[in-house]
């Protein structure tokens, strides 16, 4: 590692350390991460950084306030959070460090796509274990090799650190359990009724989407072609936009601010085809079409919708009109939510292919009416200087998902009346 600080020229400072979240605070990560704390607490060291912990769930943060690793955290300096996602989707406003100031932290999150934890794209964001992560918080630098480094204690001893002793899975006492919080519904639910504020941006009554008209659709707008990585936090970025989470409209403003438009580079801002303004964000882009009653396609690069399984991602391209993704290749939970959510995701039968998608493209996707699982799609490209091409895409909806999209999503088969 401090060859690849040096070789890269990453800073060898950390600035923060976390743990935690839904990704690694099982009982059994705590735990070994506790270890390593108790080593230090043993020397009366403490973190030499910012050390951020955050529990899983209310289960998890009672328990081991319970058996005492809460207390072994905390002796070193630790700040334990809220049993929240936090962090690690970017719920932290940072006072240390200035937007666009180089930095490097180091969490046991499973996700470090630029900007995801702290909004800001000059971070670098490494990833460890959890008691590899307290133990790089010890020292406060990626340059120390916790296997062979030393640390010094308050007195001048100088110790290494241990590996952590093999952890339980399961607390020997059993989990902590408790309701609270928890407001069972009640038993006559037709009676319960809704109320939201008509000026909320945080709460917003879900309407449901429309059902498929049974027609193919005939040249829809590009909307994007996204070169690269296009994760959902690319498509639905997190961190700020959380607070709208139950306002599907609000939050769709941020509709593709993370995509890279593949024709110029930018991030975030495409052409409209109606006005023909380049440089418009992409959201604006989409509306402007839903507002004329256009539907629009999207095309994207390898594995496209990796990273969190966010609705949002799917649920905002639908609500702006999105009526098909085209694709070399899919993340694999993103694709069912596009299909929960009654947008057609495809598969270019021949990656290749993707190279002949143009800007203006309007896109035309056939044979719906027979769509059944295996079936080929016909894709047409009508490009503007009258020419076209002709491919054909996959796809993996099975009955039921294809029952979802001539209904217009999953949620609304579920409401239809049971014979």
């Amino acid at each position: 590692m401090a060859a690849d600080v040096a070789q890269h020229g990453y800073p060898d400072r950390l600035s923060s350390a976390l743990i935690g979240s839904c990704t690694n605070s099982s009982y059994e990560d705590l735990e070994r991460a506790a270890d390593v704390a108790r080593q230090a607490r043993a020397r009366g060291l403490r973190a030499r950084v910012q050390l951020l912990v955050t529990p899983g769930s209310e289960q998890i943060h009672r328990t081991i306030a319970r058996d005492g690793q809460l207390a072994d955290f905390e002796a070193i300096g630790a700040t334990v959070l809220a049993n929240a996602c936090g962090p690690c989707i970017g719920q932290w406003r940072r006072d240390d460090v200035a937007s666009g100031e180089e930095n490097s932290i180091l969490t046991s999150y499973n996700r470090n796509f630029r900007s995801r934890n702290d909004g800001n794209p000059t971070t670098h964001a490494f990833i460890g274990s959890p008691e590899i992560v307290v133990a790089y918080a010890l020292a406060g630098r990626l340059s120390f090799d916790p296997l062979r480094d030393e640390l010094e204690g308050p007195g001048g001893e100088r110790f290494r650190l241990r590996p952590p002793a093999p952890a339980p899975e399961v607390p020997r006492e059993g989990f902590v359990r408790s309701l609270e919080g928890y407001a069972p519904p009640p038993a006559e639910r037709g009676s319960v009724e809704v109320e939201i504020a008509a000026d909320s941006e945080r709460l917003e009554r879900l309407l449901p989407f429309a059902a498929w008209d049974g027609r193919d659709f005939e040249e829809l707008p590009l909307l994007l072609k996204a070169r690269g990585k296009c994760t959902t936090d690319h498509i639905s970025p997190a961190g700020p936009w959380l607070r709208y989470r139950g306002h599907l409209e609000k939050i769709s403003d941020n509709l593709f601010t993370g995509a890279v438009n593949a024709f110029t580079g930018a991030t975030g801002k495409g052409q409209d085809l109606l006005s023909g303004e380049s440089g418009a964000a992409f959201a604006a882009i989409a509306r402007h079409y839903k507002a004329e009653g256009l539907r629009w396609v999207v095309v994207g690069d390898e594995n496209y919708g990796e990273g969190s399984s966010r609705e949002h991602a799917a649920m905002s391209p639908r609500l702006l009109g999105c009526a098909a993704v085209v694709v070399k290749s899919f993340a694999r939970i993103h694709e069912s939510n596009l299909k929960k959510q009654g947008v057609l995701p495809l598969t270019f039968a021949d990656p290749a292919d993707y190279e002949k998608v143009r800007e203006t493209d309007r896109v035309s996707v056939g044979g719906l009416a027979r769509l059944a699982p295996g079936s080929a799609i016909r894709i047409v490209l009508h490009h503007s200087d009258g020419s076209r091409d002709e491919l054909r895409a996959t796809h993996t909806l099975n009955d039921e998902q294809i029952r979802w999209f001539r209904a217009g999503s999953a949620l609304n088969l579920l409401r239809e009346p049971r014979a």
